[in-house]
């Protein structure tokens, strides 16, 4: 079912759901990335799949399925082939007593419909699920890496010179990891044998092991794409490279390090086309997004996103980054890398080649005539100080900072060499954050807690009422808690995805005068400040 620009316009910005502006923007990269309508509307955040699905289901009179919240069993997957399935868009997800139900992004194939129906015997119930969502669900056909790999490794020892293969190795660790939604790739020497470990939402897993004889083979493909020396072994080298899967492009950061057995690389993966989520998205409270949004609407200040490496801080300001995107402010940013390509917003990639970093970036940038400023980390005493002067003299300035919470931010700035009372007057938000992992929507089951459970639960009364005030239950042993079972789409781990945990503070006239107190009068602090990676 091809679903015109115009009808989406209709279904969208009529009734309010999408900005004019937006809408006219999605088309332009639709038209010039040659991609559905559709996915650009999701993946820049205007709206989710879901309700893009059910906007689109109810306008054409079909029944609309999420295929992200759906168990779909080897049986229905073997009713059409897995070539079928991604050719027409198509996939059998249950059956009733009427027939077969069918998820499609094409509901009006009618002549796939027929030949089904012939084939299966059954009536076909359809129901209309988005391109995103049926792509998601053809991941139950995902192939296995390890016989895979394990057919390229016995052709490797029957044909040692077999260049082919090792490329199609490198290929299938790489199409393997974006599958699984693994942002590291480890490929790791151990003696005898190499490991591969991939870093799926957040948590390394071992994935297979293959002859040490092939890890050197290996590492020289992986410096060929990266453009790295091939005659080098004993120094650390670092590089990138493009890497296209089907529509899918990623920048692949690529690092290389010497250790006892060999050269150890891990890949780490950025999708260019990553979707970007809307702050209400991100999984603020309520109570917490409306300090963020306060602190966006001021024309002047500073927002920090703090936390460990890879917690989303990033994510988090683009999030906002999308609020402020208006076509009266200029926005430009300096980052290491741009992991967002924003229309209208000028983004400065840091090179140290070049002597372009952040502090030589951000000098520049003040130089622009910017409303907004996103600084990609503050890492030294230049930087925040040049940070602050920016949030001080009219500019509203995003950055990020290495904190283990909010509070800390406060000690991390004046060790920098910030005064107490420029951080006072600067700081207008601090968003400290933490990702966790998400129970899998196609394996989750329930559970009741037991009594041993039931005790520890009592002995926290924090965390006893706030279970309380969202279950409206106050017998805890009738409270129906979720887990994963494990199935192949997560790997059998029971979690897929993650989302943020948040402590958000807001710099109010009461918390400014104590931040000004942090040091006393002989420049001593009142409490000794932890050091922070």
């Amino acid at each position: 079912m091809k679903i015109t620009a115009e009808k989406l316009k209709e279904l969208l910005v009529v009734p309010g759901f999408v900005r004019a502006i937006d809408f006219k923007s999605a088309i332009e990269r639709a038209k010039k990335e040659k991609i559905s309508l559709e996915r650009v509307l999701v993946e820049e955040g205007l709206i989710s799949d879901e309700n893009l699905g059910k906007t689109i289901a109810g306008a054409f009179d079909y029944n609309f399925v999420d295929l992200k919240k759906v168990k779909i069993t080897p049986e229905f997957l073997e009713i059409i082939p897995e070539i079928v399935a991604r050719s027409q868009e198509a996939i059998i997800f249950d059956k009733k007593k009427e027939g077969l139900k069918l998820a499609t992004s094409h509901p009006d194939n009618f002549e796939f419909l027929k030949l089904l129906e012939k084939k299966t015997g059954e009536k076909i119930l359809i129901y209309y699920a988005t391109p995103l969502g049926v792509k998601e669900a053809l991941k139950y056909f995902k192939s296995d890496l390890a016989k895979e790999v394990e057919a390229l490794i016995k052709d490797l020892e029957l044909n040692p010179q077999n260049e082919q293969n090792i490329v199609k190795l490198v290929n299938l660790f790489l199409d393997y990891a974006y599958d699984n939604r693994a942002s590291d790739i480890h490929i790791e020497p151990l003696g005898d044998r190499a490991c591969v470990r991939f870093r799926i939402d957040g948590v390394l897993q071992e994935i297979l092991s293959y002859p040490q004889n092939l890890h050197d083979k290996i590492v020289f493909r992986i410096k060929i794409m990266a453009r790295l020396r091939t005659d080098e072994h004993l120094a650390p080298q670092d590089g990138r490279f493009d890497y296209k899967k089907e529509e899918a492009v990623f920048d692949v950061r690529v690092s290389v390090v010497p250790v006892i057995e060999g050269e150890n690389v891990v890949l780490r993966i950025l999708s260019e086309k990553s979707r970007r989520l809307s702050l209400g998205e991100l999984g603020l409270l309520n109570d917490d997004l409306k300090k963020v949004e306060r602190a966006s609407t001021r024309p002047y200040g500073m927002i920090l996103a703090v936390g460990p490496t890879g917690c989303g801080k990033t994510t988090t300001l683009y999030a906002i980054l999308q609020i402020l995107n208006q076509p009266e402010v200029n926005i430009m940013t300096i980052e290491d890398p741009v992991e967002y390509d924003v229309e209208h917003v000028q983004q400065i990639q840091v090179n140290p080649k070049k002597n372009l970093t952040f502090l030589t970036g951000l000098r520049s940038i003040v130089r622009q005539d910017p409303d907004i400023i996103m600084v990609g980390e503050i890492r030294d005493e230049e930087t925040a100080k040049i940070a602050i002067n920016s949030a001080m003299t009219g500019h509203l300035l995003l950055s990020t900072l290495h904190t283990n919470d909010a509070a800390t931010t406060f000690p991390r700035l004046i060790e920098m060499g910030i005064e107490p009372f420029l951080v006072a007057s600067s700081v207008n938000v601090i968003i400290a954050q933490r990702l966790v992992r998400k129970i899998c929507e196609r394996c989750k089951v329930s559970y009741l807690l037991k009594n041993e459970d039931l005790r520890v639960l009592k002995s926290e009364p924090q965390l006893s009422k706030y279970l309380k005030e969202i279950s409206g239950e106050k017998d805890f042993s009738k409270i129906r808690f979720y887990k994963g079972k494990g199935c192949k789409v997560c790997g059998g781990t029971g979690y897929s995805g993650r989302t943020g945990i948040f402590e958000v503070m807001e710099i109010t006239q009461e918390i400014r005068p104590l931040i000004k107190m942090l040091f006393n009068n002989e420049g001593l602090t009142l409490f000794p400040l932890t050091p922070t990676s």
